[in-house]
């Protein structure tokens, strides 16, 4: 039954507000107009009907021992009845219902971000079956393998691969791009994205939660619910506070005498702002981001970047567009074609940067590998028509015994024009060759990092791979102050170990697989969204768009959260001492009060919801 009324009561919140509000009205009206046992009478009215579902709150809360502030509440009116103050007991309730009424507009306005990510995820999906007659299924029931029509116009339910038909695909959702991308067989596309033009025949990879945009909204809805350090402060607080409250009632009302004073004391101590403050400003901030491509997994990430004093970035593909190219191929021995078709054949299953770099060249033979095995920090060795083929760094030969005249001098001309080195060598030598690979700086590193450093962040350290000439080269372009290279992903974590011992708060920016050690030891792992799972799933805070400079907009939108938190801490608690200032006064009084102590619920959710607009 309690159960039912509760429903009720939050089914028809906002009319059980309005008839309230009629009813006090009415009753100020009559007392204008006819006599006063009608006024108390419609106030009496007003203040059961409040009462009840205060007191349903109150009595949930006491059954798992939280004295929370619908006690106090529901007390104090209970007491003002008992005393004969009806217009007390009924504009106390009034208030406090309108305020948590108001109160969950605002919040449902700064959960909007969320709201749009949910709606905006599709819902059903065209199956074909065996026989290719399509049938519509919702996108949960939808079998991993099975084949999903899109024509043109639909959302792409499913993450997969396109086994037939083209077309154009905005991908806005995922990635930010508007413009559209053509997919062809053998494409991946993902859920949430729209076919433009053209029509499609997907294989599902992923389905539901499990996709790439479902992932989006589980991040953000976690992050939501997660906690920063003054919130766990703050519960804390509110949880010891509300007893207190009743306790300096209780000494009030002995030591007075004035019951009345005891009841007053009971609503002007409520923490409903204090309480509501810090929830409110995290889901406007969360939200915030999520907008914009930026998720952070829970505002304990925001709390961690208010702190941090160093960024270490990892080179390729979050400094650079991660896409480099072949810009010289020096041949020392053997045919030119000959060294491309075995290049080709070894890098093509690998995802590094410089492997892709290399795999984009153009063959004649696809040449068969018999094994492949990869040599951390140094390159792969593999067997090509019962050779073995080493292709990686100037250590790799060196590890093999191999020595070759005159090829210092070759990675040194191509180091010091700044551009990275892949070395093939056969093991009998007759192919030797030396790929010179280069990468451009994003567009926005340059603004980025200074934007960081305006921001208060004053170490920004870069950490690669690759050798010192070609990262010195690309750090003298930036406003960079420290420079490793020819570091191992150990290394990277090592050297992040070292500055956290020096007390420094450190975050790393990474977007692959090699960089995952780093990204686990940093105080905040940020993933470029177009990098690996591995590098996302091990990752805190996730740049969705690929973009560097949505980084330096969350280091931003973090500190001004963190700043909005506080403001609402300090309106919260300066409202409570001024209200019990005006009390022992003689300047406030139980109704005014709670007025006071409403409006400040309201001034620190508005004030939250600023975070939203920028």
């Amino acid at each position: 039954m309690t159960i039912k009324i509760q429903r009720f009561y939050a089914t028809h919140r906002k009319l059980i507000v309005l008839v309230m509000t009629i009813g006090i009205l009415l009753a100020e009206a009559s007392r204008a107009t006819t006599t006063l046992p009608l006024y108390q009478f419609l106030m009496l009215v007003v203040a059961f009907g409040g009462l009840v579902p205060v007191a349903l709150t109150a009595i949930s809360s006491l059954r798992v021992k939280l004295v929370s502030i619908d006690v106090l509440i529901t007390i104090a009116v209970v007491g003002a009845l008992l005393i004969g103050e009806y217009n007390e007991a009924a504009i106390v309730t009034w208030l406090f219902l309108l305020g948590e009424m108001l109160e969950e507009a605002s919040l449902a306005r700064s959960r909007s971000a969320v709201k749009t990510l949910t709606q905006a995820a599709p819902q059903t999906a065209i199956v074909l079956d065996k026989n290719d007659q399509p049938h519509k299924e919702e996108v949960d029931f939808v079998a991993i393998g099975s084949r999903v029509l899109v024509k043109t116009g639909d959302q792409v339910p499913v993450d997969g691969l396109v086994v037939d038909g083209s077309g154009m695909v905005n991908e806005a959702s995922i990635t930010g791009e508007a413009a559209p991308i053509n997919k062809r067989a053998g494409a991946k596309v993902s859920a949430g994205t729209i076919l433009t033009n053209g029509i499609l025949t997907v294989k599902a990879t992923a389905v539901g939660d499990d996709t790439t945009f479902g992932k989006i909204i589980e991040l953000v809805e976690e992050a939501e619910d997660s906690q920063t350090r003054a919130q766990r402060f703050i519960d804390r607080f509110a949880k010891y506070y509300t007893p207190l409250i009743l306790l300096v009632a209780l000494g009030v009302g002995i030591i007075t005498r004035d019951l009345r004073l005891a009841i007053t004391v009971m609503v002007l101590g409520c923490p409903g702002a204090l309480v509501i403050g810090i929830p409110a400003s995290t889901v406007a901030g969360i939200g915030n981001g999520a907008k914009h491509g930026i998720l952070f997994k829970g505002s304990v990430v925001m709390d961690e970047l208010t702190r941090v004093d160093t960024i270490a970035f990892d080179k390729t593909g979050t400094l650079t567009n991660g896409q480099p190219t072949v810009s010289d191929l020096i041949i020392l021995r053997g045919k030119r074609q000959a060294i491309i078709d075995h290049a080709v054949a070894i890098e093509r299953n690998s995802n590094h940067p410089l492997a892709t770099a290399i795999a984009k060249l153009t063959v004649q033979r696809k040449a068969a590998t018999a094994e492949t095995t990869t040599i951390k920090g140094r390159g792969t060795r593999t067997v090509i028509d019962g050779h073995q083929y080493f292709l990686g760094n100037l250590e790799l030969l060196a590890d093999n015994g191999m020595k070759v005249s005159g090829l210092e001098e070759t990675i040194s001309r191509l180091t010091h024009a700044g551009k990275s080195v892949a070395i093939l060598a056969r093991d009998d030598q007759q192919e030797i060759a030396v790929f010179g690979i280069s990468d451009q700086l994003r567009s926005a590193t340059r603004s980025t990092l200074r934007r960081l450093k305006q921001l208060g962040i004053n170490h920004l350290v870069m950490l690669t791979g690759d050798n010192q000439q070609t990262a010195a080269r690309v750090a003298e372009q930036l406003p960079i102050d420290e420079v490793r290279a020819a570091m191992l992903p150990q290394d990277k974590a090592t050297y992040l170990k070292q500055l956290q011992s020096r007390q420094h708060h450190v975050v790393f920016v990474g977007d692959g697989v090699n960089d995952s050690p780093a990204l686990a030891q940093a105080d905040v792992a940020v993933a470029m969204g177009s990098g690996t799972d591995v590098a996302i799933d091990v990752s805190d805070l996730v740049l969705v768009k690929g973009k560097l400079d949505a980084l330096a907009t969350g280091v931003q939108l973090a500190q001004r959260t963190m700043n909005n938190m506080k403001q609402n801490i300090a309106i919260a608690l300066l409202t409570v001492i001024l209200l019990f200032i005006g009390l022992f006064a003689g300047y406030i009084e139980m109704a005014s009060g709670m007025l006071i102590h409403e409006l400040s619920i309201l001034l620190v959710v508005l004030n939250s919801l600023r975070l939203i607009r920028k």
